[in-house]
């Protein structure tokens, strides 16, 4: 058993098992993102209405703000979760999914987290300008963010950044 386990963590596991390796990496990287998002949105950056999911599910505070300003709220505090998981993602895929070496280690996290930049920009931007211009609520925004960067972010990571 502990033969079976050592080799589904080693870089060589092969496909299928690196796939769920950064599946589980991915999803533990939006729990961190999302902790640090709703934990910015509930004190510091108030970015949630009274008809958001969060705050029916978990009475978070609600902020009596424009959606302009809920808008711009909202990506500070997705910037921040964002910083936060990109690190912790990053760190993750190197030890756990991919093998490092195909650039310097400084490199390969800036590649890293610039194309997570990007794919965040894109979902931010779109989010923003639905929270802004149609008012949907601030955790639809984030589930929006998620999942457009998902896809994005295997492709660049397999082929570009690190050895597959």
């Amino acid at each position: 058993m502990s033969e079976f386990i050592s080799r589904v963590l080693s870089h060589d596991c092969g496909a299928v098992w690196q796939f769920v390796k950064y599946g589980l990496i991915g999803v533990l990287s939006t729990v961190v993102q999302t902790v640090v998002f709703y934990t910015f949105a509930i004190t510091c950056l108030k970015c949630l209405k009274s008809d958001d999911w969060a705050v029916r599910l978990c009475s978070f505070p609600v902020a009596d703000v424009p959606d302009t300003l809920r808008a711009k709220r909202f990506t500070v505090a997705t910037a921040i979760g964002f910083t936060f998981a990109n690190v912790f993602c990053w760190l993750m895929n190197r030890l756990f999914v991919f093998e490092p070496g195909q650039y310097s280690w400084y490199i390969e996290f800036l590649m890293f987290f610039a194309s997570s930049a990007l794919a965040v920009g894109i979902a931010l931007y779109l989010s923003w300008a639905l929270i802004k211009y149609f008012s949907i609520m601030t955790t639809a925004a984030v589930f929006l963010e998620i999942s457009v960067s998902l896809a994005f972010n295997f492709l660049i990571r397999k082929f570009l950044i690190f050895k597959g």
